[in-house]
């Protein structure tokens, strides 16, 4: 038994017992008899974090206003990007440290904590009210300073940034000297390009984390390009934590200590629906969990790797009733230059409408025609396919963008 499964087999039975949510796996198979069937234990989604939320969660007597007086929990909430936000409890400062044990798996990352183990950091990504900040109307710097961390973004509509906010975004992240940035991918490309047009570098800068959603080749290339610096996928969500990292060879490492992957339901190239048993957050443990997000697991001697392929409500489906994952559409845009961001919608079962947003220097029509032909080598189709140029897309309620709307 790894050391997963003992912490596992040592955690198991307790939340069982004493977790309102579980005490059904109880009734049914008991408590002893837990681990030794872990993997046909029912998955759980979003909606039963919600359902009776927070009796669901805390034991008999326990209240969670008494935890929060005492300052051992915060209440955060999901984004609400693909459905209704959801409240969560989470231990103070385990945020933090769960995120730490993710950079570690880096080693660029890991150096940079080594030589300041609280290194300077910019955020930019949708401005939403957490347990940190709360942007009601329009916050000073110092009311966005939260520990070693200063958030620039006040919108979360990137492509109306004007001159005069970005202008401002640029001036507080050279005077802040961060260590790295933490980004969204479309705020940290409206914002990279910005940089890039007007000269503007930051000497302290070693490293970009994309986290927050889907980071596609597109926003990669570019902020690569405008910060001289590497990217790095940083992937997880509110409420399980980190759950990988990419490392400096770009391979995407889980975080073993934070918490269990699973595979699920995989097609014929493996990718499935990624299930998460978290292991550090006994206030709200997540057994089994549906995390949303389709993924594919690569096992390499005694190391393993993942690959996130995007939401599973994003995916499309072929004609003859295949899977195309995001990540399988956002590889046609390899070597294809001239794309700034984009979003693939299916109107019909019979159309898809491809819209971009330029680079600086557009794609010419030979990149636009490759591009057409790959993606409709992708979905298995020969006809159907546009592609249309737009000035900026929509993001959602949260404030993220998807990349892909199928019908």
């Amino acid at each position: 038994m790894n050391a997963q499964s003992q912490r596992l087999a040592k955690a198991l039975p307790r939340w069982i017992e004493e977790v309102p949510l579980y005490r059904q796996i109880k009734a049914d198979i008991g408590a002893s008899d837990a681990m030794s069937q872990f993997h046909l234990l029912p998955q759980i989604t979003k909606q039963e974090i919600r359902q009776n939320f927070p009796r669901n969660f805390l034991p008999s007597g326990v209240e969670l206003e008494n935890l929060l007086d005492e300052s051992l929990v915060e209440l955060e909430h999901t984004s609400g990007t693909s459905e209704a936000r959801t409240p969560l409890i989470l231990a103070l400062g385990w945020w933090a440290q769960q995120e730490e044990r993710a950079l570690r798996l880096n080693r660029v990352a890991s150096e940079a904590l080594d030589a300041c183990p609280n290194p300077r950091r910019v955020t930019l990504t949708s401005p939403v009210c957490n347990g940190d900040v709360c942007y009601t109307g329009v916050p000073t710097k110092s009311d966005r300073v939260v520990g070693n961390t200063l958030h620039t973004s006040l919108s979360r509509h990137p492509f109306l940034w004007g001159e005069t906010d970005l202008a401002r975004m640029a001036e507080e992240t050279a005077e802040w000297q961060p260590c790295f940035l933490d980004v969204d991918p479309v705020y940290g490309v409206a914002f990279a390009r910005y940089c890039e047009r007007k000269g503007i570098c930051f000497p302290t800068l070693r490293f970009v984390l994309c986290s927050y959603e889907f980071v596609s080749l597109t926003h990669r290339t570019i902020i690569e390009r405008a910060f001289g610096v590497p990217v790095y996928d940083l992937y997880g969500s509110t409420e399980t934590g980190h759950l990988l990292m990419e490392d400096e060879t770009r391979q995407m490492r889980p975080s073993l200590d934070t918490a269990i992957l699973e595979i699920v339901e995989p097609d014929n190239n493996g990718v499935g629906q990624l299930i998460v048993t978290t292991l550090t957050n006994d206030y709200m443990p997540l057994i089994r969990y549906r995390i949303g997000d389709l993924a594919e697991r690569n096992d390499q001697g005694s190391r393993t790797t993942y690959q996130v392929h995007g939401r599973a409500a994003d995916a499309f489906v072929t004609p003859a009733g295949r899977r195309v994952t995001i990540l399988q559409l956002d590889q046609c845009f390899a070597g294809l230059v001239g794309f700034a961001h984009y979003q693939l919608l299916q109107p019909s079962k019979t159309h898809w409408l491809l819209r971009y947003v330029p680079d600086s220097v557009p794609p010419t029509d030979t990149s636009c025609e490759e591009l057409q032909r790959r993606l409709m080598s992708k979905l298995d189709v020969a006809t159907g396919l546009s592609i249309e140029e737009t000035d900026m897309l929509m993001p959602e309620s949260s404030g993220k963008f998807r990349l892909g709307y199928p019908i």
